[in-house]
């Protein structure tokens, strides 16, 4: 019998990790037939696409609610599919907005959901444990403090480790890369993610700009900002104006890897840099609504991940009113300047690589053990029925 395996990813880190799952899945059943909602990474590896993630990359409490007639439109459509090919299982990954409520959706419908990267329920929103428990058939977590949260929520989770450990790396060596983008040799190398959505992105340019400029009239840098498939690098190039801000296609990892610093939006690029040993400024800034909003339901010490994982401010965080141009440059500014700061700062971003690095006794790869999870599932559903 030919599988059916629905597996959806609503942003760029989401893409990837679900992409590297279904690898291992489609190493498992070579004849399975994949669908869902898909990224760049998702249909290279052959995914077919009822629904574009690029049209649910929306972030912000208030900033969605524009959004919500397209949103609920796509949504509409991935059940709608799921309910004609009944899948064996679905495999929805981060998005918890939209993924928590097509779990509700499918579950009714008796396909068991495997969630990929937990929600961040530890943090706010813990209202929605209650459906987890009720709705998943079992979560995968990929920050090693999250299994033991679930598993006192009554949740059944598994942390797998963290996808990117031993992934992220350059394909270019420091000197390769300067010469490609034609770098000046001797400047320190500053890169710059503003992040992988356009509507962020275009929230943190500004002062990102401001602060680039207050640096480049101090020192000469090489400063480079990687575009990310999701928002693309005509979208930066016509925003950067007479920066000196170089727009490249993709390769984050080798713009980090050989950075000095990098300027960087909260999230998954945190970490990658982090693995990298990347010394950073972090920022994020929303609407101010949904900053007030969030205030009010956040729960947690540090908004940077690089911090919670190590326990301690390991990075800078500016957030919300404190992300201005001066502030960001004056950080910069310190950590180039301070070599004994940015050694002090890699010693904590080691510390957090070795805690991502941890997998489960006997496991390969994250995505190997995440397979093994989907297959038992699979598997007890078979011998349920026979």
């Amino acid at each position: 019998m030919q599988r059916q395996i629905l597996i959806s990813a609503g942003e760029a880190s989401g893409d990837l990790y679900a992409s590297l799952l279904a690898g291992e899945l489609r190493r498992l059943w070579p004849d399975a037939r994949f669908f869902g909602c898909t990224g760049p990474r998702l249909r290279a590896a052959g995914i077919e696409t009822v629904v574009d993630s690029a049209s649910l990359a929306v972030v912000g409490l208030l900033e969605v609610v524009h959004h919500l007639p397209r949103i609920r439109g796509e949504f509409r459509k991935l059940v709608a599919a799921a309910s004609e090919r009944r899948p064996d299982v679905a495999i929805l990954t981060d998005s918890p907005d939209f993924h928590l409520r097509v779990a509700r959706r499918l579950h009714a419908q008796g396909i068991p959901v495997v969630y990929l990267v937990a929600p961040q329920v530890w943090a706010w929103r813990k209202r929605r444990v209650k459906a987890m428990r009720r709705t998943l058939r079992h979560l995968l977590c990929i920050f090693p403090f999250e299994e033991e949260f679930f598993h006192n929520e009554g949740v059944a989770a598994t942390y797998i480790g963290h996808p990117l450990a031993g992934l992220v790396r350059p394909s270019l060596s420091r000197d390769d890369f300067f010469r490609k983008h034609r770098l000046a040799e001797g400047r320190p190398l500053l890169a710059v993610l503003p992040g992988s959505r356009r509507g962020e992105a275009a929230r943190h340019l500004p002062a990102l700009l401001d602060a680039i400029d207050r640096l480049y009239r101090e020192q000469a840098l090489n400063v480079v900002l990687p575009a990310s498939a999701h928002t693309g690098a005509g979208f930066f190039r016509e925003r950067v104006g007479r920066s000196p801000v170089r727009v490249i296609e993709g390769e984050n990892w080798d713009a980090m890897a050989h950075a000095d610093l990098a300027l960087a939006a909260s999230g998954t690029v945190t970490v990658e840099a982090a693995l990298l040993g990347t010394p950073m400024v972090t920022f994020y800034k929303v609407s101010p609504p949904s900053w007030a909003a969030g205030r009010l339901l956040v729960r947690v010490p540090f908004y940077t991940m690089v911090n919670l994982i190590a326990g301690r401010r390991v990075v800078p965080e500016l957030m919300q009113s404190e992300m201005t141009g001066e502030a960001i440059a004056r950080e910069a500014r310190r950590l180039l300047a301070d070599e004994r700061a940015r050694a002090e700062m890699k010693t904590g971003l080691a510390e957090v690589a070795a805690r991502l690095g941890q997998t489960p006794a006997g496991a390969h790869t994250p995505m190997q053990y995440a397979a093994s999870i989907v297959q038992e599932i699979l598997e007890g559903q078979v011998a349920h029925v026979s």
